[in-house]
């Protein structure tokens, strides 16, 4: 099998690729990655042999559609992703979440390829926190950012291709992932690192905003399960009974750590900051056998602050700016 992985040098790209080189060894993957502030080709230096990188615009029809047309398969990871970003800047969000998605599905259609996309459960918006539903694929979508809007949009338009023109593709939202490789701009690893840089964590407002967490290696696991046995045209919402309120997260990563519970601030909380997300991902286990692997929150924090400390020559060049962005929003 010829896999072709769009944003394959971001966080959760990066762990794909490595893992299907890890479990898949008969597969031949090239990575399309534009390498912007949050791509990096050394993410992938270990397997720079094993696999075919290229350098180029997901929107750039010309190059997709090459690469599609090279390959049986597309796992379409690459979108703009950070929301308080979008809220400063939502024009790449609409480039690379829209056009680029539009942009694969016109290659994928020319070429009859099978298309699986990747998108997140920040497209239903938000749950109260006093609220027993988790979210379903007969959730209404209701997107309250730039960023989960374009994410919206991309899976509406992944739907309409298969309607509309018969493409063979599947879709996937799932919860917050964390783990080895992700951005420091992100939640939990600007905290981790902070730890590392003696700086006190930073909490959003009281800290109640609850995210269903899922360790990286469980989502790409479950990714490949849906590629091998998924049903065209199906939507699969991925996680991993990972509920916790980012008060109890910076709480954790303090005690791993070895740092006071108390040791952190509260800062002035996000615009339009979701309250609760929750992913129900009865259907892919029971349809699919997909099960997590890192069912223990602590033993998956455990390992991912052990990776940020032990890379540190990773993340510090980064660290500077990315707390400068945040002082100059008061977080």
């Amino acid at each position: 099998m010829r896999v072709l992985v769009t944003g394959g040098a971001g966080f959760i790209g990066t762990n794909f690729v490595l893992r299907t080189i890890e479990t898949r060894p008969d597969v031949e993957v090239t990575v399309l990655d534009a390498l912007t502030y949050a791509g990096n080709a050394d993410n992938l230096s270990s397997v720079a042999e094993r696999i075919t990188f290229v350098r180029g615009d997901v929107a750039d029809a010309e190059t997709v559609d090459r690469l599609v047309g090279e390959n049986d398969v597309v796992v379409h990871f690459a979108a703009e992703s950070h929301n308080d970003v979008s809220l400063r800047n939502p024009e790449p969000f609409v480039r690379t979440n829209l056009v680029g998605t539009y942009t694969i599905l016109e290659a994928v259609r020319r070429h009859g390829r099978r298309l699986h996309h990747i998108s997140t459960d920040e497209v239903y918006g938000d749950l109260e926190l006093d609220d027993p539903a988790r979210f379903t694929t007969s959730t209404p979508y209701n997107p309250s950012s730039p960023y989960s809007s374009t994410k919206a949009g991309s899976d509406l338009l992944v739907r309409a291709w298969v309607r509309s023109f018969g493409v063979d593709a599947t879709i996937s939202n799932c919860s917050n992932n964390y783990g080895p490789y992700q951005h420091i701009e992100k939640f939990i690893p600007r905290q981790i690192t902070n730890v590392l840089s003696d700086i006190r964590p930073k909490l959003y407002g009281a800290g109640r905003n609850v995210r269903d967490w899922i360790h990286v290696d469980d989502h790409n696991d479950a990714v490949w399960t849906i590629i091998e046995k998924g049903r065209t045209s199906e939507t699969y919402l991925i996680g991993a009974d990972g509920e916790r309120d980012n008060l109890t997260i910076v709480g954790l990563i303090l005690e791993l750590s070895g740092r006071p519970a108390d040791w952190f601030d509260h800062v002035t909380d996000r615009a339009g900051h979701d309250l609760r997300y929750a992913i129900d991902s009865s259907k892919l286990r029971e349809e699919l056998g997909w099960r997590p692997r890192y069912t223990d929150i602590r033993a998956g924090l455990a390992q991912t602050i052990d990776w940020y400390r032990d890379n540190e020559s990773w993340w510090r060049p980064a660290k500077a700016a990315v707390e400068a962005r945040y002082a100059e929003a008061g977080q």
